[in-house]
């Protein structure tokens, strides 16, 4: 059985130990630093400061080709350790996203790039200067294949605003619908649905989306209407509508009292995780900070590979995940920290895909 493993070090080397024993993950979501030349403190009544007293939590004073080559590195460890089927969130700020997208064009192919998504994280803000107020940043999300994925779409559920314009018809009964067309793009030379049903054929260019017998079956069920010139349609009810495809737009605002710096929203998290891996997957984040991908991969049936080179961070998410029961043991002489189940013996890492609890060990 499998468990949480954490990496107290330099994520690099944390993934080329991971690499050497053969533990690949099946999604990654990372936050790392945005190049804003500042140093993040914290202390016990604030974290997500840039100023003012307290311990440093991480500095983020790299930039430009330093800054660049530095993620360049991290992400070509990632990617090593990735399953042909993974897929990688970047969370990344405006100012060095264009970059970043050259970098993961790179190490993971331009035909690999799904989404530039835009993330609402704030407010809108009132500072006087000669710019509009910034409250966005950035998630490219690519994938390691470009066919093979992890996809399960999480729908969102539909509005009132949403019933109201979407299915604007009224049936007898008071329920909400709307119609579609029974025809699609495309010629069908040989099969049923280019075929004329009922005397009618589809139009020009066109065919029937389903076998005459569906149609038929379709118009028993009342699920047809027609119109007085004599054209079917499907109809289609509110009440049984599966919700909204999501975009590429998130609206998921950071925290207002982060227990780290850059602590980010958990049901963005839930949304990336649930999204792109199944139960019992393995997920990655490699610039962990407040544990929140760590948390939510854990409440939702995966396990989770977390590194931070930081103290700070390694105090916030030991207590965090004492709260959940996952246990912190202390003591690897390379590693200092480990993480393993509540219960079990632990195993050193070699051995964790039969162990009940992961430890790293360098060999």
């Amino acid at each position: 059985m499998r468990a949480h493993l954490f990496y107290a070090g330099d994520n690099v080397r944390g993934l080329a130990i991971l690499k050497r024993q053969g533990l690949l993950v099946d999604l990654v979501y990372i936050d790392p630093p945005f190049a804003t030349g500042n140093d993040f403190l914290i202390s016990e009544k604030r974290a997500n400061s840039i100023s003012g007293n307290g311990a440093l939590a991480y500095s983020d004073r790299r930039k430009g080709k330093e800054y660049l080559d530095s993620l360049h590195h991290q992400l070509r460890a990632i990617k090593e350790v990735m399953s042909p089927t993974g897929s990688i969130y970047v969370h990344i700020g405006l100012a060095v996203e264009h970059h970043v997208r050259l970098l993961l064009d790179d190490v993971f192919g331009a035909g690999n790039f799904r989404n530039s998504i835009t993330r609402i994280k704030c407010n809108p803000k009132n500072f006087a200067r000669n710019s509009y107020g910034n409250i966005r940043d950035t998630i490219l999300f690519y994938s390691n294949s470009p066919k093979e994925i992890t996809w399960n779409p999480q729908r969102e559920s539909l509005t009132t605003e949403d019933i109201e314009r979407l299915y604007p018809l009224l049936d007898e009964q008071g329920r909400r619908y709307t119609t579609t067309p029974l025809h699609a793009p495309g010629v069908t030379q040989n099969g049923e649905t280019g075929k004329a049903w009922r005397g009618m054929a589809p139009p020009e260019g066109r065919h029937w989306r389903y076998r005459p017998e569906k149609l038929e079956a379709l118009d028993e069920q009342g699920l047809i209407a027609w119109s007085s010139t004599g054209n079917p349609r499907l109809i289609k009810y509110a009440d049984q509508a599966k919700g909204k495809l999501p975009q590429d737009v998130w609206e998921y605002k950071d925290p207002q009292n982060p227990l780290y710096p850059t602590q980010k929203n958990a049901e963005m998290l839930k949304r990336i995780i649930l999204t792109s891996s199944n139960p019992g997957d393995t997920v990655l984040d490699c610039f962990a900070g407040s544990g929140e991908t760590l948390l939510v991969a854990h409440e939702h049936g995966r396990y989770f590979v977390g590194m931070d080179i930081s103290s700070a961070a390694q105090e916030v998410i030991r207590q965090r995940l004492a709260d959940l029961q996952v246990e912190w043991v202390e003591g690897n002489e390379n590693f200092r920290l480990r993480i393993s189940r509540a219960t079990g013996q632990s195993k050193e890492f070699a051995g964790c895909r039969t162990g009940s609890t992961q430890s790293v060990a360098e060999t």
